[in-house]
């Protein structure tokens, strides 16, 4: 039985190819791919590749000044984060938000649309695997062919799942039958009437968005289409701590607001969402309101 695609490169000596993640002594990383014959450097002088070709993975190198450097394989959350971009990427902490409540599985069929930097479609090509199936819909070629490149770099070549479309998802979508969709887009209210035909029923829609208005606006739409139950949302952040003996404190910085995530499942046809009891706060359907339902949000 073959291995999974891209599994070769995650295990095993150091080869030609691989990418490689150092660490200094401040913590700082350097991420590079190694070639033969070639040489790394720095500030604090430069080793050979071929110092690492052929060595385990945790080994420690030590330039010309002298300074070590602890060689790791970058981990996929560090590898997007360091990769060239388009457009701005999917951060590893919202990402596995999407694999975790999306429910990404094994053999899954995904659409997905927006792909920017190619980031979230590395981490949903790794949950699905070779048996799976990924289309990406991106609107800009130049976004798309950056997006190829760094996937493929990941992977270490074109992954058997993956499908990439450039064009708009509502004009372009053929697929049929797919479990999960993922938007990440400025308007994914445009789509929902192409994805709720696409989802089987109990199919997962997620989006993606960063602003409030966008939020609003998104879950007012899927529950004005009627084709799904009431959407889920949340946005979630990252506090990292410092532990140094009896100093054990929050770092000063933190990973916080990137985006709003949503899930919402796909009904059966025909049928209609059972009413939705809601208290909404005083005004929050008042006359300025110009949504979805502004007639009668209110009595929901």
């Amino acid at each position: 039985m073959s291995e999974p695609t891209g599994a070769a490169r995650r295990r095993g000596p150091f080869k030609v190819g691989d990418q490689v993640q150092l660490t200094d002594p401040k913590g700082r990383h350097y991420t590079f791919t190694l070639e033969e014959g070639k040489n790394f450097h720095t500030h604090k002088g430069s080793f050979p590749h071929d110092e690492l070709i052929g060595a385990p993975e945790g080994s420690v190198v030590r330039t010309t000044g002298n300074v070590a450097y602890l060689a790791l394989r970058p981990l996929l959350p560090d590898y997007v984060l360091s990769m060239p971009r388009g457009a701005a990427v999917v951060y590893p902490k919202d990402a596995g938000q999407i694999l975790a409540f999306a429910d990404i599985f094994p053999g899954a069929r995904v659409v997905e649309a927006g792909v920017g930097s190619g980031s979230l479609s590395s981490f949903l090509l790794r949950a699905i695997g070779d048996q799976g199936m990924l289309h990406s819909y991106e609107r800009r070629e130049d976004f798309a062919e950056i997006a190829q490149q760094n996937v493929e770099r990941y992977f270490g070549g074109p992954h058997p799942a993956w499908q990439l479309t450039v064009g708009d998802l509502q004009d372009n979508l053929s697929d049929a039958d797919v479990d999960r969709v993922i938007l990440d887009m400025l308007a994914p209210w445009e789509c929902l009437e192409a994805v709720s035909k696409a989802l089987v029923p109990g199919g997962i829609l997620c989006c993606y968005v960063a602003t409030t208005t966008q939020l609003a606006r998104t879950v007012e739409s899927i529950r004005e289409i009627g084709s799904f139950n009431e959407p889920t949302s949340w946005e979630s952040m990252i506090r990292n701590w410092h532990v140094e003996g009896l100093a054990v404190r929050p770092d000063h910085r933190m990973i916080g607001h990137t985006g709003f995530l949503l899930t919402a499942r796909r009904l059966a046809d025909g049928v209609e969402p059972p009413m939705r009891r809601r208290r909404p706060a005083k005004g929050a359907y008042g006359e300025d309101y110009t949504g979805p339902n502004a007639d009668g949000g209110s009595g929901r």
